[in-house]
């Protein structure tokens, strides 16, 4: 499993939640995407799109203004 950086500093929202979604739409199933932003609504906005996409949000922490974000892509569905 993989590990993708996505370094969001600096946008604004909507911004970090849309390119958060379109990166998790990129990496393989099981594979860790770590975001890092400096938006406050992000705090608000990646947990819920990440309950949106069925993924697991594995950790959240805040460093000043900076906030990390450790998203697992869910599994594939089995067949």
């Amino acid at each position: 499993m993989n590990e993708t950086a996505l370094d969001l500093r600096g946008l604004k929202c909507p911004l970090p939640a849309l390119k958060t979604r379109k990166a998790l739409a990129a990496v393989a199933c099981g594979d860790l995407l770590v975001v890092t932003c400096t938006d406050p609504m992000a705090a608000i906005d990646i947990p819920n799109l990440v309950r949106e996409t069925g993924d697991s949000l594995e950790g959240q922490d805040r460093q000043e203004r900076l906030l990390v974000f450790r998203i697992r892509k869910r599994p594939a569905p089995a067949l």
